[in-house]
């Protein structure tokens, strides 16, 4: 009998609660296993393994909490990194309310007004925040959960009282959107999914940072990102980001909180999507 057995075998003969000791250990155990790991497959030999260990390098010794989506329908690759965490979605959720606003006016069989289209325009391609406040006012929250509901997007919860940018997302959800958008499907039409992306395209130079970075040329870009600090959890600093070309079809989300500025956000964004961007233009 080895020391520690026969220990244990005396507390029991002497009655001694050795359950009590038990709960200690179980709430210890959780913190080995607390740090969640990038999850890769692919239909690709080797490429899960390359991307599964140059994200993770990539976000070794970055601050925050970062979620990663990355799906590329050409080699059938899927890498996910806390999928289902909760972020308050800052500007990444405006096309979320395209969508819903596009969605909804095939609804009712028509097309966008002039002004809602000069508020689109300002929203994806500006960032606009007052044009967002309009067209959220405008669909309600009857609308906003309806398009949800339609595409899938089971996690996000949209923000009360107009704080649209603290409607909660997950890297799942958004990239469920993300996959709406760049192929055939009966949520969005063909002419939606079009604008959508023309929007996403055109965004202003200086807010397209994060998932376009290290894109390979002849790469088509379209991108959106967000940015809110907060009394709690610092910077939120996020980007999701459609590509197509050199034989891939590919989406990408990143979210983050915990950053102590903006740019840090934006580094850790930036550090993931030039691996990404580098493996799958080498597979």
């Amino acid at each position: 009998m080895t020391p520690a057995i026969s220990r244990r075998t005396r507390l029991l003969a002497a009655g001694t609660a050795v359950g009590a000791l038990i709960p200690v250990l179980a709430a210890a155990a959780p913190a080995a296993a607390a740090t969640p790991t990038v999850s890769c497959t692919s239909a690709k030999a080797g490429l899960a393994t390359k991307l599964k260990k140059d994200i993770t390098a990539a976000l070794t010794n970055r601050r925050g909490t970062v979620a990663v989506g990355l799906y590329d329908r050409s080699t059938k690759t899927t890498c996910t990194l806390r999928p289902s965490t909760a972020f308050d979605s800052a500007s990444v959720v405006k096309v979320t309310v395209l969508a819903t606003l596009l969605w909804d006016a095939k609804k009712h069989n028509r097309y966008l007004t002039d002004r809602e289209a000069s508020l689109a325009k300002a929203m994806i391609t500006k960032s606009d925040n007052a044009a967002t406040s309009t067209l959220w006012k405008q669909l309600g929250m009857t609308k906003i959960k309806g398009f949800l509901a339609a595409a899938g997007m089971t996690q996000t919860k949209p923000g009360a009282n107009g704080y649209w940018g603290l409607t909660q997302i997950t890297v799942t959800d958004e990239q469920k959107l993300l996959k709406l958008v760049t192929a055939k499907n009966t949520v969005l039409s063909d002419n939606a999914r079009a604008y959508i992306l023309k929007l996403m395209g055109q965004v202003v130079s200086s807010q397209r940072w994060g998932t376009p970075y290290g894109v390979p040329s002849g790469v088509s870009v379209a991108v959106k990102n967000g940015w809110l600090q907060r009394a709690t959890n610092g910077w939120r600093v996020h980007s999701v980001g459609a590509f197509k070309g050199g034989g891939h079809d590919y989406m990408i989300t990143v979210l983050t909180h915990g950053n102590s500025t903006m740019n840090y956000g934006i580094t850790t964004i930036q550090g993931v999507a030039k691996v990404i961007h580098r493996d799958l233009a080498a597979s």
